[in-house]
């Protein structure tokens, strides 16, 4: 068993939407690698920062990322699908691109409470102005709307019934 550090920089980018690790990126994986009867079974931490766009206020942010993978590198592949030791040495850079893309969020947002843009003007909200929305009401709600406000103001028990 043998385990490294490797600080290595993004040849290309990881990612195509939203958000992505772009070229040139420090990548930081903490790597341990196992010899077992079939090959070797590689398990890798990355580290990273994240470059995305929000995907409900479109500002652009960073944010840290962090991801693991398991991947075993058989002595004699016998699928496509399945990684080699070629010589003494094994490539890394496959399965690390398939663990980094696939782990990127697919909607991501800069904060968990961001309120967005407004749907009519397109213009970006701030948080009070999202909390008190003045939607108008559907007329096949109306009559819920009402009752909620009767329940809201009394004690929820009719007239009849506390006399």
């Amino acid at each position: 068993m043998r385990e490294r550090e490797i600080d290595i920089v993004v040849p290309d980018r990881f990612g195509e939407a939203l958000a992505s690790i772009p070229e040139g990126e420090k990548l930081s994986l903490d790597v341990r690698l196992e010899s077992v009867h079939e090959g070797i079974l590689v398990s890798a931490t990355v580290r990273s920062t994240m470059h995305a766009e929000c995907g409900r206020c479109l500002r652009d942010f960073t944010a840290p990322f962090e991801v693991e993978f398991q991947e075993l590198f058989a002595y004699t592949p016998t699928e496509a699908d399945e990684y080699g030791v070629h010589g003494d040495h094994v490539d890394l850079e496959p399965p690390l691109r398939d663990a980094v893309v696939l782990a990127l969020p697919f909607q991501p947002v800069c904060r968990p409470d961001c309120p967005g843009l407004d749907p009519e003007s397109g213009e970006l909200r701030d948080a009070e102005a999202a909390m008190a929305t003045n939607v108008d009401v559907d007329p096949r709600w109306a009559a819920l709307a009402d009752f909620k406000a009767v329940e809201s103001l009394g004690s929820g028990v009719p007239e009849s019934e506390s006399n």
